[in-house]
């Protein structure tokens, strides 16, 4: 009976050692056998995205008036926020002795024009009289027709120096250049002003009906836009409120320190609701590149040294080295040497090794 027993126990324990050694041995097999991947096709296709840029906005003209002459100001017609056409007057300087200048010049001009018309005269009646044998010698002829030649020029210089000298004077008018809202004024009546001044300007005229809104647009994304193209912007001082203008101009010139190309879209601002200076955000809908290829996002592996793929042929895994585009929802671009139809894994880890 005491032989029975042991042999029973024995045996128990003979099988438990057993299976201990069976899941010893299956937990020491390589995880990789029970690892199931998916896999995705590469798709040739641009992934269309929306992306969110920061913007402002600016006067579509804009000009700060400085003095071109020394003078008092006699009169400011205008403030901040006064709105003024082209060629309405803005001040008037005054300065006498601009004046005084201007009626010397003219007196001087006059005089020369005066002496050119008598010498003018006398050469063409000594011209009718040479026609007489021996009535004016030629000597005498020559000398009157320089004389006349040389009054002459000194009454066209003169005649210059006066109309630079009222044109000095039209500088004590100051006009506005074009349409729009003064936005800074910084002189009274009475101040004097310089035309050495560069400091701060008499006024700041700003055109407002029309805006530029100035964004800088990565270069992975600026190939995908054209001219005219509309672009939805929202302000901080209209939270919600969609408002759209269309790509106008671009500088053609990559910011080589943020990678970016600035351009410039028109707004229409008839209403005035916005100012130079707003700050904007830009939602930019790009389609993509079509001659792109397309992959799952979960696809990509970025690590500190590449961003590749894994891809899948003949039961062998290799992996390709590979740059993005646009990305959105499940989707991105990337650009390597794949083919439209390439098997990759899908759920892609960098735990994956080649096994070419």
């Amino acid at each position: 009976m005491k032989y029975c027993i042991i042999s029973i126990v024995s045996l128990i324990m003979l099988v438990s050692c057993s299976d201990n050694k069976a899941e010893k041995n299956k937990a020491a097999e390589p995880k990789d056998r029970s690892v199931q991947y998916q896999f995705a096709t590469v798709e040739k296709a641009g992934v269309p995205t929306a992306i969110k840029l920061p913007a402002q906005l600016a006067a579509y003209e804009e000009v700060s008036i400085f003095p071109k002459v020394n003078g008092y100001v006699k009169t400011v017609w205008v403030d901040i926020g006064s709105k003024v056409s082209q060629g309405n007057l803005l001040m008037v300087l005054e300065a006498p002795e601009l004046e005084q200048a201007s009626l010397q010049a003219k007196e001087k001009y006059a005089r020369a024009k005066a002496d050119f018309s008598i010498d003018k005269e006398h050469y063409q009646r000594l011209v009718e009289a040479s026609k007489t044998a021996g009535a004016i010698s030629p000597l005498d002829l020559s000398t009157i027709k320089a004389k006349m030649e040389a009054d002459s020029s000194l009454s066209n210089a003169e005649k210059a120096n006066w109309l630079a000298q009222e044109t000095m004077l039209g500088y004590l008018k100051v006009t506005a250049p074009f349409t729009g809202v003064i936005t800074e004024r910084n002189v009274n009546p009475g101040a004097l002003v310089s035309a050495a001044q560069k400091d701060k300007p008499m006024l700041e005229l700003k055109q407002v009906a029309n805006l530029r809104l100035q964004v800088d647009i990565p270069e992975d994304i600026m190939t995908t836009l054209n001219d005219k193209d509309t672009v939805s912007f929202y302000t901080s001082a209209f939270p919600g409120k969609k408002m759209t203008g269309h790509i106008s101009r671009r500088s053609n010139n990559v910011n080589v320190q943020f990678r970016s190309e600035r351009m410039e879209i028109d707004v229409q601002n008839k209403d005035g609701l916005l100012a130079p200076g707003m700050y904007a955000d830009v939602i930019l809908y790009s389609n993509g590149n079509a001659n792109a290829l397309s992959v799952p996002k979960s696809a990509v592996i970025t690590s500190t040294e590449r961003k590749y793929v894994l891809v899948s042929h003949d039961g062998k895994i290799r992996k390709v080295d590979v740059s993005t585009g646009n990305t959105s929802g499940e989707k991105t671009e990337v650009y390597g040497p794949l083919q439209p139809g390439d098997s990759i894994i899908r759920n892609a880890t960098d735990d994956i090794r080649e096994n070419l």
